[in-house]
């Protein structure tokens, strides 16, 4: 099945609340974008999903009042939430922003939701597979494919990655030997 690049969705996952920080109203957000700076400005809005209450079933903006890094994330304060009793609810949950206010990718960068369903060909015309999920382990970014047999787990470097089509639905990859098998 063709992968269909034209279907975006509406809004971008950007971040993960994990916990309350302190007693001023402050969250430990462990960042889901290349760009934190951009999207976890002060002044901007960013939309909490709902929580556990079946009531609730809508996404909840708020605005950013304050941010810092603290560890490998970064600790938000939202006006009107000041302190930890206010913010503990939101613990847990998702934070997204509409893709009509995620900044324009730059030349060569993709957002990862394009790469699922992608067709893995070799520089040599070879049928990999499909791209299935993809895993931040560190360093680099690894591709699950699915195979005809299973599935491999491609680093996604310039090193191996040679080519993005996503109009097209194909990935163009020169794997070093034994990569795939």
């Amino acid at each position: 099945m063709p992968h269909d690049g034209s279907k975006h969705p509406e809004f971008l996952v950007v971040g993960h609340v994990t916990k309350a920080h302190g007693t001023k109203g402050e969250l430990f957000v462990w960042p889901l974008t290349d760009r934190p700076d951009e999207v976890f400005a002060q002044g901007n809005d960013v939309e909490v999903e709902p929580g556990d209450d079946p009531a609730v079933d809508s996404y909840e903006t708020l605005k950013i009042e304050a941010v810092r890094p603290f560890k490998r994330g970064l600790l938000l304060k939202f006006e009107g939430l000041d302190d930890r009793n206010a913010v503990e609810p939101l613990s847990q949950r998702y934070l997204r922003i509409p893709m009509e206010s995620v900044a324009p990718l730059e030349e060569g960068e993709v957002f990862y939701h394009q790469l699922i369903g992608l067709e893995v060909v070799t520089a040599q015309g070879e049928k990999v597979g499909t791209i299935r999920e993809i895993y931040d382990t560190g360093p680099t970014h690894l591709l699950e494919v699915r195979t005809l047999t299973g599935h491999v787990l491609v680093p996604f470097t310039e090193r191996i990655v040679k080519n993005i089509d996503i109009e097209g639905g194909v990935m163009t990859n020169k794997p070093p030997p034994g990569l795939l098998g």
